[in-house]
């Protein structure tokens, strides 16, 4: 099983036993309860089925307010389980009513990433702050279309790259920063998973399926958080172990990135083999993460023994709390659109190297 999936069992009976962190879980049981916004999730698939609305469970600044499904059954059975009444239940035709309800101050876009640009342009033209998830569209110019108009309407936009409110992710981010281990030379970082489906979307170029996609954005990602640097070359190769399947997008792909300040980053993406690892070698040292991104479970270690092994309850609470927070305070978001964007720029040089076969510059 891979590993999208392997730690999502985290029972609610279990919370009390792990070790609180990060500012939304201090205090949990004794600090009264502020204003929380109403989050309505957009798409009632895997991830918002399986992982977001338990987290929202566990949430203090937000709640699950409202749902988004183009299927009746499954609107009925959220109601039910959630208690959402029908006046927060919309259908796709229906979405820009969304704009008419106070109990809805959130819209998260859990969809396929080629219907991203479009919800979350809706959602703002709505009035209501967005939360996109990962990748955060096709193209770069879908990504400045999304901020242009969450600028416009004068409401947030985040992505939920979750790992980067991570504790233990957040370290290795300070490491970078403060040159603990000295300047870092290479980043090697790898996600992927054995997806033995054969006909789903991610499969699918026109609904923006294919390995970088997908989980290609979490080594892309970690390189540069890791480096604090915008890669400015990339050469990539793109394969295959099954062409009857992955006829339209890449299975897996392989790519070198170069930074500014000398460092390269060996990556890996894969639909085809399972591996979860980020290493870092700098001048006087090294650290790793592994895994370094999975729902629960992100450890590592450093060169002189220094473990990485802090525990939350939830990433993706602990994701949706801040977000929250950043929208309650009126402070900045931890990853907003412009991380995104920065992200699908490289996407789309890692694309042309494949079809150019070489090195390719990565422009403004």
């Amino acid at each position: 099983m891979h590993t999208r999936r392997i730690f999502i069992k985290n029972s609610l009976g279990s919370l009390a036993a792990l070790t609180i962190g990060g500012e939304a879980f201090s205090m949990a049981c004794t600090t009264p309860r502020k204003k929380t916004l109403g989050v309505a999730l957009v798409g009632l698939g895997y991830y918002s089925t399986d992982l977001l609305a338990p987290a929202l469970q566990l949430t203090r600044h937000c709640r699950l307010a409202g749902i988004v499904t183009g299927t009746p059954a499954k609107a009925k059975r959220w109601q039910e389980q959630y208690r959402i009444p029908e006046k927060n239940t919309y259908n796709y035709q229906s979405f820009d009513d969304i704009a008419n309800n106070p109990d809805i101050d959130v819209v998260y876009v859990v969809l396929p990433p080629s219907m991203h640009a479009e919800y979350v342009i809706r959602a703002a033209n709505a009035g209501k702050h967005v939360w996109c998830e990962k990748p955060m569209a096709l193209t770069a110019a879908e990504c400045r279309s999304m901020i242009d108009a969450c600028k416009k309407n004068g409401v947030k936009l985040s992505i939920g790259y979750r790992m980067q409110h991570e504790p233990n992710t957040q370290r290795i981010i300070q490491f970078g920063k403060d040159k603990t281990y000295g300047a870092i030379t290479q980043v090697s970082a790898r996600a992927g998973y054995f997806d033995s489906r054969t006909d789903h979307w991610k499969q699918k170029k026109e609904m923006g399926g294919g390995s970088m996609y997908d989980m290609g954005v979490y080594p892309l990602n970690a390189a540069r958080y890791t480096t604090g640097e915008e890669p400015i070359a990339v050469t990539a190769r793109q394969s295959t172990t099954r062409p009857d399947i992955y006829k339209e997008v890449d299975e897996t792909m392989q790519f070198t990135l170069e930074f500014p300040g000398g460092a390269t980053a060996e990556c890996e993406t894969s639909f085809g083999k399972s591996m979860n690892s980020l290493y870092v070698t700098c001048a006087k040292g090294w650290y790793k993460l592994e895994p370094f991104q999975a729902y629960s479970g992100i450890e590592g270690i450093t060169s002189d023994g220094k473990l990485l092994n802090a525990v939350i309850p939830n990433e993706q609470a602990k994701q949706m709390d801040e977000d929250a927070l950043a929208i309650l305070q009126n402070t900045p978001v931890l990853v907003p659109g412009e991380e995104g964007l920065k992200d699908i720029k490289v996407v789309e040089a890692i694309y042309r190297s494949v079809k150019e076969n070489g090195r390719v510059l990565i422009g403004e």
